[in-house]
């Protein structure tokens, strides 16, 4: 059976917001905190999963998705 490439098939709808809500409180924390693991992602070109997405940012928020990167909130 071929995998099949979700980001491909589902364009800008992959990652879903609607998952990503519910790893952070707030959205606006869930986009520094996917940039600033993006950063990290492109610097070092390495990422925690095997992931769907090519491009940096996609990547940041598949790996929070799964759980292997967590936002936090500094304070």
């Amino acid at each position: 059976m071929r995998k099949v490439n979700l980001a491909k098939r589902y364009g800008m709808r992959y990652p879903s917001i609607d998952q990503l809500l519910e790893k952070s409180e707030s959205k606006y924390r869930l986009v520094i905190g996917a940039a600033m693991r993006a950063k990290e992602i492109q610097k070092h070109n390495e990422t925690l999963i095997e992931t769907s997405c090519v491009k940096p940012v996609g990547r940041a928020l598949e790996e929070i998705i799964s759980g292997d990167v967590q936002i936090i909130e500094k304070g």
